[in-house]
This record gives C-alpha cells, structure tokens and sequence, in this order.
C-alpha cells in the first residue's frame, strides 16, 4: 500500500489531488555493532541489478516527473537557462608535438568537441564526443598525448561511470592503432616516450560493476604493439594500496608513483628509467603528509608538501638521497595555504586567502620574479605548461564574473585576454561580498554571498545555500550559468567555506574530519542562520543545497534542524554513515569520516548524524527533492534510495518528498549539457515552487 501526503500548501498539485508515493518494501535485515542492533530495512535497494530496484527507480521517477510538470513556470526556466547556456566556450590551447590543441562547445553542444588548429586557417575537429554515444551520454575521460604529439591515449567513460576505456590512436591519420584497453579506474594516462604509457586499474570486481567493492588499485605499463593481459605490473602487488598512481617527469627521466590507502596522506616512489631495471626508491614511507613532485631539473626535484606545513611549501632536495630529512625549503610555509604550477621555466604559487586566489611568480633558483595582477577578487586558475613554452594561459572568474581565459607572458609579467564569453548576463547589475560569521563553537567562518544590486532585506528573498565541508576541498568563487538564472529571478546564493574543505589549510581540514564532523553541520546551520538573522531571508525561502559529501552536509543539516529551511536538495550523497566504506572505494574516505567498525566511540559518533538512521516519525521535514544517477559508481545511488524512502514513510506533514534518478548517469562528470540543464531547472523549479512563488521575474 502506498504511503501518501498532500502537498505542500505552495505545491499544491494543480489539479487538487496529492503524492501518491510508491511502495518502498520493508525488509527485516538488521547489522550488530558493538552489541548494538541496527535495522536496514530497505538493504534491497543496494543491489543495483535487481528487477526489484529498477521498477522502484521508474515508479519513483514518474512521481518525481508528475509533480514537475505541474509547475507552470518550468519551462519558462528551462528557455532563459538554455538563452543563457548557448555561448561559445573555448578552452585554452596545448601544444602536443608540432600541433596545437583547444576544445570548444558551440553552446549546447552535450560534450566539448576537442580541435586541431590547421595550418591554413581552417581548424578541424580532432575528437567529437558528441559522436560516441546517440543519447550523450558518453564522454571524453581524458586526452594525454605521447612526448613527440604522433600519438594519443584517450578515455571514455560511459553513462558517467568511474570506470574508462582507453584508446590508443595515431594523431595524424586518426588511425586507431591497437585494441581498447578496458577497467582503467581514477587513473591519468602517462606516456614514456612514445613506447607506451602507464595507467592504474582495479581487478574487476566480483558482483556489481557499479556497487562492488574495490580496493587494491595497480600501476601497470602498456607497451605499443602488445596485448593488454601483457602489460607489466609496476606496482601494487606486494603492496596493497587503495589508490596508485604513476607520471612521468616532463624529461622523460622519472616515474613517479604515489600510493594512498584513503583521500588524504601518501607514500611518494620514484624510479630512474634512463637506467634499465632501476629499483623504486621511496622518498615518503607513511601516510601521515601529503607530498608530490612538481618538476625536476636533472636529480633535483621539487616537491609539494604539508610535512610540518600544514599550508603547504616547496622543498628541494637530490633524488640520490630524497627522503625527507634531506629536503630543504624552497617556497616557505605561510599564513595562506598554496597550490604551485609550473610552465614556461617559472614556477607560480598560487595562494588563498580567504578562499580567494593571489599568485607570485618564482625562478628555479628561488627568487620571487613577481606577483601577478588579477581582473579582481575571486579564482585564478592555471599558469600551467611545459618548461619551453613562451606563452602561458589562466582563468579567472568569481560569482557573478563569467571564466575568462588570459595569456600571460611569463617574462615580461603581461596578461592579455585570450577568451572572453559572451554570456547574455549583466555582471555589473550584481554584486558578491564576503562576510564572517560565528559558529557554534566561536569559530568564525567566512561566507560569499551574492545577489543583485538593491536588494531589500525583507527576509523574503529566494536564498539558496551551498555547502560541501569535506575532503580538504575549497570552494572559492566561481560563475555558474544555473546560478546566474537563479539570481536573475531575485535570488540569493550564499557559499560558506565550511570546516573540512582546504581553505585554512590541514588544520580546517581536520577540525571537520571524524569525530569532528559535527563541526561542519553546525557551521553550516550558523551560515543559515546568519542569513535569516541578516534578513536576507528565512526559514520560508531557504534552500539548503549540496552533493557528495554535500549532500551528506545537506542530509545531516536536514534531519538535526529541520526547522531551518523549507527546502532541503541533497545531491549524490553520502547517506548511509554505517556502510558507506562497503561500495566502491569508500573506504577510502575513512580519513574524513572514520568507520563503524573503528570503535565503539565511532560507530556512536557516526550513528549520531547519520541521515538514514536519524529520519524520525512525526517530524515534518523540508519540502526535498533527493538527486542521484542509477550509474553513480563513486557514492553509490543507494545511499540515495533509502533515504528518499525513509523520508516518504515517515514524513509528516505536507511538504513532498521526491526522488530524481538520472538514468544513465554517474556521480556528475560527462554529464551532457542537456542532462545538466534540465536538472538545474528541476531544482529550481521545485525550490521555487515549494517557497510559494508564482512565476519568474522579468529579466
């Protein structure tokens, strides 16, 4: 029998009748931790391949669409976001070989097509994505190309699965050249030469492709010419480790591996392969720091590192004896956390502070050449290339500053403009500002908040909040065509930079991790409250919004104060704190979130805000609108599935609660543009319903 609720008195079905919910079986499963029984009655949506779960997919997915349909501005939406999506964007130029690369999307092209400039003119299409699969759901993974630029390795990846295809063409006469090399999971392609390349596979997992757990990740060398059962393992035999993965120095010198058991902290290798059969040295034998070479000149290399910094410097030192008590400091430690890059003989540190960019400009030998002049507050990215390129390129954007690609001249300092979009958006009738806030615990917190000129302070404007808190991720400011739309209707989007991302550096990054992940839940339910308080908006016209462990951010928030918004947009979560670390490479994240099976204190810990075992009968929750892929192999649909279905059984109330099943979907990368749109729209179309609004702003 279904479970039924009336719909919110804002989204009220227009033709007078309510949700009818389809059946979300109950089993009798029940897990023992600790002496502690837990029941998981709805285990049966894990398994992604069952008959069972697939018809639950499409029942609750034409609930979902129903109600969407009803909404009569929807499609309005869908024109001005498709109006303002439909702008060139061209990507910065490579040179590979003797030729120069760039991709480029006309507008609503589904993937970016990749092009070769001609030498007569007339540029031409190197690879299309848009022609691998009829429905766009297939996309380019990754484009590496061998030293001298005659041949490439690129990756698939299908229905945005981790999992890709790599195949090996000749650049010149687009020839394929050999059989597809299969299974190859979080992996780049680095070539040797123009012998072969290396690449970090998984063995297939027994069970669900998608679900199954994988967690010993090989290094393996593929030789042009020969089969891939052939292929030497290089490392990750003897040395079981979750995460490897190998390059090659620009001068064809070293391999370099780094091996990780979870998300943050690595063993650093290298090995010599101008000499034939050189052993693997290891330079880091721990997990405790995160380290990684950022280029060579001969035996000197460059490492970045938090080994007693945790903001990050540079260090040097002989690869004769690279362990760490021989490193010297190269680009010292300092109040902001860094992120080098190098190209054109020069290295750049980038640096944030305050989650917004400031790059200086170094030489080899450790002198400061420059600091770079930005356009203005916000995100710099790039200054990357090879050692003899003249000309470098950078992007820059904030949240109301679509990304514009610059030149840069690395010996005279000069920027240029490369690539300005011609988005039909007023950037100068908008405005973003920083404020601090305090959270619970007197920690203060910073907060970009955007919205347009003349606002009023009514508490009763359309407020989306953005969160992620996590995995030493920092989300600095950024141009979204979804958020333009959103603020051309009146809206606001606030972004906190929450406990648990990387913008204060591994301190901020710990003070949200295990048993201080609550830290991040509370500084997020500061951030709503600060708006309310603020007047921006209130309880009525709040949207919480997040994905991955975002969506773990908005899961928690929802279910400990649901009283705070009125609509709660979770995206790709991770919702299940008890058996995430069974799917995939979950295990990997213990380093953020510990497992129930760490301790007693854990399991309690974890138990405490887990969202599916913290959903409670009689309480009213946000009007919620859960998103996912059935082909999410990174955090499996699952999490999302017992979520939407403990939420539908026990609502209370009449503020829907719906589930969004991309179909042939990942966890977000290669989504095509006409998926991601359309989500984008449903999003906020449902938002905007659900805070009673009754049609769009004009524009």
């Amino acid at each position: 029998m279904a479970v039924t609720a009336t719909t919110a008195a804002f989204g009220q079905n227009q033709k007078g009748g309510s949700i009818s919910y389809p059946e979300s079986k109950k089993g009798t499963t029940v897990d023992t931790y600790f002496d502690v029984k837990v029941a998981d009655p709805y285990r049966w949506l894990e398994d992604d391949r069952s008959v069972e779960t697939e018809a639950w997919v499409k029942a609750q997915n034409k609930v979902t669409y129903d109600y969407l349909d009803q909404i009569p501005f929807r499609d309005a939406l869908k024109k001005r976001m498709e109006q303002l999506w439909n702008y060139e964007k061209i990507g910065a130029p490579s040179i590979e070989g003797k030729a120069t690369y760039y991709y480029k999307n006309n507008g609503l092209q589904n993937q970016s097509v990749l092009y070769k400039k001609g030498k007569d003119g007339k540029d031409v299409v190197f690879l299309d994505a848009n022609t691998f699969s009829k429905d766009g759901t297939t996309s380019l993974g990754g484009v590496d190309f061998s030293k001298d630029g005659s041949k490439v390795a690129y990756a698939i990846s299908e229905g945005g699965s981790d999992w890709r295809k790599v195949i090996i063409m000749d650049a010149v006469s687009h020839k394929i050249l050999e059989d597809t090399i299969t299974d190859v999971k979080f992996s780049g392609v680095s070539w040797k030469g123009n012998e072969g390349f290396y690449y970090s596979s998984y063995d297939k997992p027994e069970g669900s492709q998608l679900s199954a757990k994988t967690d010993q990740h090989k290094l393996y060398f593929h030789k042009l010419g020969t089969a891939q059962k052939d292929d030497t393992l290089i490392f990750g035999l003897k040395e079981k480790r979750r995460y490897v993965g190998g390059y090659v120095t620009e001068d064809d010198r070293y391999l370099v591996i780094s091996a990780a058991n979870a998300t943050y902290g690595n063993e650093l290798y290298i090995q010599d392969l101008k000499t034939p059969n050189s052993p693997i040295v290891t330079i880091v034998d721990n997990f405790n720091s995160s380290s990684r070479i950022i280029d060579n000149v001969g035996t000197k290399l460059f490492i970045e590192t938090d080994l007693n910094a945790p903001n990050q410097k540079i260090v040097t030192v002989d690869v004769q004896n690279p362990k760490p008590e021989n490193w010297k400091e190269f680009i010292k430690e300092t109040e902001n956390v860094l992120t080098p890059t190098t190209g054109g003989g020069y290295i750049f540190a980038n640096y944030m502070k305050d989650a917004v960019s400031f790059v200086q400009q170094y030489d080899y030998s450790g002198k400061l050449v420059r600091e770079i002049k930005l356009p203005a507050l916000g995100t710099a990215g790039g200054f990357g290339g090879k050692k003899e390129e003249k000309l470098l390129y950078y992007s820059f954007a904030n949240y109301i500053t679509p990304g514009t690609i610059y030149s840069f001249d690395p010996k005279s300092g000069k920027s240029s403009i490369y690539q300005q979009p011609k988005v039909d958006f007023k950037s100068e009738n908008y405005e973003s500002k920083q404020v601090f806030y305090t959270s619970k615990d007197g920690t203060k917190v910073p907060m970009m908040i955007t919205y347009k000129k003349g606002l009023k302070l009514n508490s009763q404007n359309p407020t989306i909040l953005y969160g992620y808190g996590g995995f030493n991720i920092s989300l600095t400011p950024s141009f979204s065509i979804a958020n333009a739309v959103w603020l051309e209707n009146g809206g606001v989007y606030a972004v906190p930079n929450l406990r648990g991302g990387g913008e204060y550096g591994k301190k901020w990054h710990d003070a949200g991790t295990k048993m201080e992940k609550q830290n991040v839940f509370d500084d997020f339910i500061a951030a709503g409250e600060y708006l309310i308080a603020q007047k921006y908006t209130s309880s009525d016209f709040l949207a919480v919004r997040g994905g991955s462990n975002g969506g773990l951010l908005v899961g928690a928030t929802m279910t400990q104060r649901p009283d705070l918004m009125k609509v709660a947009l979770p995206a790709v979560g991770v919702l299940d704190m008890l058996r995430y670390h069974t799917f995939t490479a979950g295990a990997g994240w213990s380093y953020d979130y510990g497992t129930a099976q760490d301790s007693k204190e854990m399991f309690d810990y974890l138990k405490a805000y887990s969202p599916v075992q913290n959903v409670k009968a009689g309480v009213q929750y946000p009007a919620t609108m859960v998103t996912t892929g059935d082909h999410d192999d990174r955090v499996v649909p699952a999490h999302s599935f017992k979520f939407a279905a403990e939420l539908q059984d026990k609502q209370t109330g009449t503020n829907p609660v719906l589930i969004r099943i991309d179909v042939k979907a990942g966890h977000g990368a290669g989504k095509s543009v006409a998926a991601t749109i359309q989500e984008n729209v449903d999003v906020q179309a449902f938002t905007l319903f659900n805070m009673g609004v009754k049609e769009l702003l004009e524009n």
